[in-house]
């Protein structure tokens, strides 16, 4: 069970990370704790599995990476595992899931890439195709409009 000083610090992370040399040491103290006291919590809270992470969220578009694109591929159900495994290993890819084919869409493994143009998306699928096994059919879904970028927020006042 969550105790009041988890939630806080819950509600903190939530939140950007402060600008500073000892962002930790900051929030701490907005906790009421010490550094050291927050680091373990979030230890804990993260084997435990309340908390998965603690990550940045890029802002791909303002940092001129315009071409995102979601690369589907056809692939067997028995090969998925390998394949989805083999995809998720590149760094480029920063999202990589297995979901059910439908009648009229055969993609079982959708991957998402970011690059500052459309062909080195390109380049970096065909590369990935490569490497897989270039009988995986796939197509590249390009972003047109990013409607939202947030996290989940837990805790609200």
């Amino acid at each position: 069970m969550l105790s009041i000083i988890d939630i806080k610090i819950i509600k903190e992370l939530q939140k950007n990370l402060p600008l500073v040399s000892k962002p930790y040491k900051e929030i701490a103290a907005k906790v009421g704790i010490t550094e050291e006291e927050l680091l373990n919590k979030i230890k804990i809270m993260k084997e435990k599995g309340y908390i998965r992470r603690v990550g940045a969220a890029l802002r791909h578009r303002e940092m001129g990476i315009d071409a995102n694109a979601m690369i589907v591929w056809e692939v067997p159900e028995e090969d998925c595992e390998r394949v989805g495994k083999a995809i998720a290993a590149f760094p480029q890819v920063t999202h990589c899931y297995q979901r059910p084919t439908k009648k009229d869409w055969p993609f079982t493994i959708f991957a998402m890439i970011h690059f500052p143009t459309r062909q080195e998306c390109e380049e970096m699928a065909k590369k990935i195709s490569k490497e897989i096994g270039e009988h995986y059919p796939y197509q590249l879904l390009f972003s047109s409009q990013e409607l939202k970028k947030t996290s989940m927020k837990y805790f609200l006042e």
